[in-house]
């Protein structure tokens, strides 16, 4: 049994012109919604993940304590939950699954609050990594509707920097040849095995490893690092989901649609929630420079960076003091 629900949303009509039929979005709900409908936070999931991914960081001794909020975590079209090549039937499906964007996710999740349960105002959105671009999306096309976001280890425009790293990370995959141009019916191993050890060089900071942190986190060797953190995060995963979201990452842009007209600056300027924007200071993907720009256009915004050797993985539940600065920081805004 599964233990998330299914909004079905019909056809939808993505940004770039396709036509995604039947289309479905996974979601789990936490807590109960009052009866002001005022108490929703939304945390959008990241790069790979499940719902089951964020869980972590809800709970009672959590700054989303689902005692007082009602927190819906959305999946993102592409993670094998919400339509993705490898649940969707011929002809979209594998190799032929169209082409979503960030805004094209977010519309959907708005479809999702207001047409589900008829939410009107959202008390907080917030999300790690692609969850960040989401959270971004969210407060620049629902202005009126979000009145706090907190972006944690993100962009709200993919980086140019950060879209080469990806090229890497989508050339080892693709270069097993049982990926089969994404018409395979066995998994490249080999290539999602190339692309968890490209990912390991980007994840973590350098200082990470030069204090031997993997050795601290109860794992052997450094080998063993690699194994069975690495390849152990994507082995089990789908290689044309993963190729889906990867795509939309790269292309995420909270200016690229009609509302903004490609105009960042003005995408930025259209939030306005009060922000908390949280970028780590040895993230290898979203550097702090990156989210100094952002704060600098945005009307409501503040930067609070980790400072931790974590590297992306700083909004992660890896190291308990990164936990607390995310927690004290999310529980501030809610209070304000």
């Amino acid at each position: 049994m599964s233990d998330y629900e299914i909004f079905d949303a019909g056809d939808v009509v993505l940004q770039k012109g396709a036509t995604l039929r039947d289309a479905k979005l996974a979601y789990k709900t936490y807590g109960t919604l009052n009866a002001k409908k005022d108490n929703v936070i939304i945390q959008p999931t990241w790069y790979s993940g499940h719902h089951t991914d964020v869980e972590w960081t809800i709970g009672e001794d959590q700054a989303l304590d689902p005692r007082q909020y009602f927190i819906i975590v959305p999946n993102m079209l592409g993670n094998g939950l919400s339509s993705s090549p490898s649940n969707t039937p011929a002809p979209y499906d594998k190799a032929r699954f169209p082409n979503v964007t960030a805004c094209d996710n977010v519309r959907l999740q708005h479809r999702l609050v207001t047409e589900v349960f008829g939410i009107e105002r959202i008390k907080l959105v917030t999300g790690w990594s692609m969850g960040a671009l989401q959270t971004f999306h969210w407060g620049c096309l629902y202005p009126d509707m979000v009145e706090r976001i907190v972006p944690t280890c993100g962009s709200a425009k993919c980086s140019r920097h950060n879209f080469v790293f990806l090229e890497g990370v989508k050339a080892a995959l693709t270069a097993d040849d049982a990926w089969e141009g994404g018409w395979y019916d066995s998994p490249p191993t080999k290539g999602l095995r190339a692309m968890a050890r490209v990912y390991a060089g980007w994840g973590f900071s350098q200082t990470f490893y030069r204090v031997e942190e993997d050795l601290k986190l109860g794992f052997s060797s450094l080998e063993d690092f690699l194994v069975a953190f690495w390849e152990g995060f994507f082995i089990h995963k789908d290689a044309n989901n993963l190729l889906t979201m990867l795509w939309t990452w790269q292309n995420g842009d909270i200016g690229d649609n009609e509302l903004y007209g490609g105009d960042f600056k003005k995408a930025l300027a259209g939030i306005k929630a009060k922000a908390i924007v949280m970028p780590g200071r040895t993230d290898l993907y979203f550097p702090p420079e990156d989210s100094e720009i952002e704060v600098a256009n945005m009307p409501n915004a503040e930067l609070r960076v980790f400072e931790s050797y974590y590297g992306h993985f700083a909004s992660s539940f890896l190291n308990p003091a990164d936990v607390a600065f995310q927690n004290e920081a999310i529980r501030e805004i809610l209070a304000s």
